[in-house]
C-alpha cells in the first residue's frame, strides 16, 4: 500500500464521524482540521503542534491565514495542478475570505473526490466539483513517511 493509499483510508475510516466543532475522534466527533489532525496521528505519530482553541470565525477579526500558515509550516506545499490522492485541500469559502476549511483529496481524474467533516453532514465523501475546486487555495501533501 502506497503513502497514499494510507493517507486516504484513514481519512475514510472516519466517514459517519459526527462534525463537533475543535474536535478529533474518530467515531465520536470531529470538524476539518480534526479530521486532519486525526489523520495525522494515525500515519506520523503524535502533533507536531499544541491547537490552540479557535472559534468558527478563525482569524477573520484579525485576517490572519492561521491555517494557510500552519499548513505551510508542517506539510509541504504543492502546485495547484499536481493533484494526488492523499492531497489535503485548503478552502476558501468565499471568494476574498479567509481559509478555513480543510479536505484530504480521494480520487483523482475524470470524477475527482475529497473527504471532509462538514458542518450538518459529520465527516462525508464529495465529489471535487466545480463550486469546490474554484475553492481550493492551496494543496498540500503529508511529510514524506506517511
Amino acid at each position: 500500500m502506497t503513502g497514499a493509499d494510507r493517507i486516504v483510508a484513514e481519512a475514510r475510516s472516519w466517514i459517519g464521524t459526527p462534525y463537533l466543532h475543535q474536535a478529533s475522534v474518530k467515531g465520536a466527533g470531529t470538524d476539518c482540521l480534526g479530521l486532519l489532525r486525526g489523520v495525522w496521528r494515525a500515519l506520523q505519530g503524535p502533533e507536531p503542534e499544541v491547537v490552540p482553541a479557535y472559534t468558527a470565525d478563525w482569524a477573520e477579526p484579525d485576517h490572519r491565514e492561521v491555517l494557510l500558515e500552519a499548513a505551510a509550516r508542517l506539510l509541504l506545499h504543492k502546485p495547484h495542478d499536481v493533484a494526488e490522492p492523499g492531497d489535503v485541500l485548503v478552502f476558501r469559502m468565499r471568494a476574498g475570505s479567509i481559509a478555513k476549511h480543510l479536505g484530504i483529496q480521494s480520487q483523482t481524474g475524470p470524477a475527482p473526490r475529497f473527504i471532509h467533516a462538514y458542518t450538518d453532514h459529520g465527516v462525508i465523501e464529495s465529489p471535487l466539483s466545480q463550486p469546490w475546486e474554484r475553492r481550493i487555495a492551496a494543496r498540500f501533501a503529508f511529510p514524506k513517511g506517511a
